[in-house]
């Protein structure tokens, strides 16, 4: 069942205000904030990934959605199905370390059997707080589409995690990624919506267009672009297409308004397209419309 049919049958269930109509990335409930996601092996990770990172980046991609939101991180519950007694310490070891590196809490969880050669399948819900959460409806015609971060090195990093020569730091790029708690939590008052990026910047620009009724442009050109993802990848429009469908990066996207201008860029964020009237997604380059790719970035199902 396609992911989006999917949790629209769920939007029936979840009627309780904090649930933001599933159409955020977290759950908002007074000033608590709280997310849940998982990572499948073989899906999220490669089996020949190191559990360290594996470890990292469950971690790391419950506290991206935290930033999304503003909120300054409380702690975490961790669900965690046990088979190789190697695998699980290096991977309990790993996650001792990520959590001293964010200097988060783990509360508590629970632990179960998992089938012998099963795709290992790890939860994480993590709790935050936060005075102002952005909701990803609250986008208005005319904001600006901010962005924070990188995008496309994640996606190359996999590409070398597959066997492809090159630099180490697209490889960490996608194995451990940085969650921008600091940027979250400075942007989100100059935010009408607000939403990071994991499936793809199209795909996840696209539902907060979606989620706030209104049309999307993104100017391919103004997305910024390591050296090093330039190096490895390229530059021309088959290059950016492809940075900007690919998921895992974890940057933040924004929608403000012009009177937030000069704060938003003061803390990094770069202008990358517009919120306008209508709906659905418009791509541009140097060369005028792009036509979109056949998938905007990655959904389950």
């Amino acid at each position: 069942m396609p992911e989006a049919d999917f949790i629209e049958r769920l939007r029936a269930i979840a009627t309780h205000p904090a649930a933001r109509g599933l159409a955020d990335d977290a759950a908002v409930l007074g000033d608590l904030v709280l997310t849940h996601d998982m990572i499948v092996e073989g899906i999220h990770y490669l089996p020949t990934d190191p559990p360290a990172d594996v470890a990292w980046k469950l971690l790391a991609v419950n506290l991206s959605d935290l930033a999304a939101k503003g909120a300054e991180p409380e702690g975490v519950l961790l669900g965690y199905p046990l088979r190789e007694a190697e695998w699980d310490v290096a991977f309990a070891d790993g996650l001792a370390e990520a959590l001293r590196h964010f200097g988060v809490a783990l509360l508590g969880g629970d632990t179960v059997s998992a089938p012998k050669g099963a795709p290992r399948m790890i939860g994480m819900t993590a709790l935050g707080r936060s005075s102002h959460a952005p909701d990803r409806r609250g986008a208005q015609d005319g904001d600006g589409l901010w962005m924070v971060g990188a995008i496309g090195e994640a996606g190359a990093g996999l590409i070398i995690a597959q066997g492809a020569a090159g630099p180490a730091e697209l490889l960490m790029a996608y194995r451990r990624p940085q969650p921008l708690l600091d940027h979250g939590r400075a942007l989100a008052s100059h935010a009408n919506a607000m939403a990071d990026v994991s499936d793809g910047l199209l795909i996840d620009v696209s539902r907060m267009a979606a989620a706030s009724g209104l049309r999307a442009e993104i100017y391919l050109d103004a997305i910024p672009r390591s050296a090093a993802l330039t190096a490895f990848a390229g530059d021309d429009r088959d290059a950016r297409l492809a940075a900007v469908t690919a998921g895992d990066d974890y940057a933040l996207i924004l929608a403000a308004d012009d009177s937030h201008i000069d704060a938003v860029a003061a803390i990094g964020a770069h202008p990358i397209g517009r919120f306008t009237a209508g709906d659905g997604l418009v791509v541009m380059d140097r060369d005028g419309i792009a036509p979109l790719p056949a998938k905007l970035g990655y959904e389950h199902g």
